[in-house]
């Protein structure tokens, strides 16, 4: 007997969802109106409480313009400064 992969339930789902907030100047009301969730929700979603159903997931991407994987991902995202600048060895 092969050992079984842990269930992908107990792996966290991490998300840019307060970014993407921040960036709008929005609030997580503004945020649930749009997308017909409860202020709760969004709010689970961010802390990582809560993962998101694949109907939840495909409406927040279509609402801020991005693919799902954008905004959620299973790997910690790294720090959007890390992505947009990588310092040169001269500028350090």
């Amino acid at each position: 007997m092969t050992p079984r992969a842990p269930r992908s339930e107990s792996r966290p789902i991490h998300n840019r969802l307060a970014v993407l907030r921040a960036e709008r100047s929005l609030s997580r009301q503004e945020l649930a109106d749009a997308v017909e969730v409860n202020v709760q929700t969004i709010g689970y979603l961010e802390r990582g409480d809560y993962n998101p159903s694949l109907d939840l997931a495909l409406r927040l991407g279509e609402y801020f313009g991005l693919p799902v994987e954008a905004i959620f991902s299973r790997e910690p995202f790294r720090p959007l400064s890390e992505q947009l600048y990588t310092p040169t060895p001269d500028s350090r």
